[in-house]
């Protein structure tokens, strides 16, 4: 082999890595966000919650949670902007809907996890108290042994 093909190779299986290891990431990001997210259980919700919850229209009569878990949602290069109509108590439509608009070739592209309802501000501020200190904010910090893992994991 040439050197020209040895470069050749190295470089094409230098991207396939590189690819791998960012679409693992996102997908571990956004297990992480989605698994600390808080399924709604009105009896563990502060007061103030609740009333501003009801107040709203986001919960009545035959509330069931897990909406939230729903309702996170992938995008390249711009930020998804859906709601979605769903209920998730263990994450997994949330999971699949993510791994299945993942681009074949993330590396190198800005990469958007988001949760468009209208308190998932709310939540990551420490509205829930299943999730007082958020989920994003904690994912940031468990950020590098995702990436550590998922380098480790590209032979």
């Amino acid at each position: 082999m040439s050197f020209s093909q040895d470069m050749s190779k190295f470089a094409e299986k230098t991207t396939k890595n590189l690819d791998d290891v960012v679409g693992s990431i996102v997908i571990g990001v956004a297990a992480e966000v989605i698994r600390m997210s808080p399924v709604g259980n009105p009896s563990l919700w502060t007061a103030e919650f609740k009333k501003a919850a009801t107040e709203l229209g986001w919960i009545g009569a035959g509330y069931v949670g897990g909406r939230f878990r729903g309702n996170w949602d992938y995008g390249v290069t711009s930020a998804p902007d859906m709601q979605y109509d769903i209920i998730d108590k263990t994450g997994s439509v949330s999971k699949a809907r993510i791994k299945a608009k993942l681009v074949s070739k993330p590396a190198g592209k800005v990469h958007w996890i988001a949760n468009n309802l209208p308190y998932a501000q709310r939540l990551e501020n420490g509205y829930s108290t299943q999730a007082p200190s958020g989920m994003v904010s904690l994912t940031v910090i468990k950020f590098q042994s995702i990436v550590d893992a998922a380098a480790r994991a590209v032979k």
